[in-house]
């Protein structure tokens, strides 16, 4: 965990980074804080965890329901991680956001 008392980004970064949690509002971090690498991480996580959402809710009953709560419970996670300035690495989809390059 990143303290946000010594790193700058996190400290510019975490009043935005918790918009890449809330669907298209990811947009937001990503456009206006192209450089800040704590912005960049949240904004990958909510960027993979909005693909996977749209994938695997087709899955019926699974997919509306407990694939729905799991989405919301790790994006509630997200939001309170980086409102806290921590880096969060989600579970299973955290590993896949780090191999976005952007």
């Amino acid at each position: 965990m990143a303290d946000a008392t010594v790193d700058p980004d996190v400290q510019d970064g975490k009043g935005i980074a918790w918009l890449s949690y809330l669907g298209i509002l990811l947009l937001i971090p990503l456009l206006t804080k192209k450089e800040n690498k704590f912005c960049k991480f949240h904004v990958k996580q909510g960027l993979v965890l909005i693909i996977a959402s749209i994938l695997l809710t087709w899955i019926p009953f699974l997919g509306w329901f407990i694939i729905s709560a799991i989405v919301l419970i790790l994006a509630i996670i997200g939001i309170i991680q980086s409102l806290n300035g921590n880096y969060w690495k989600m579970p299973v989809l955290g590993g896949l956001a780090e191999k976005f390059n952007f």
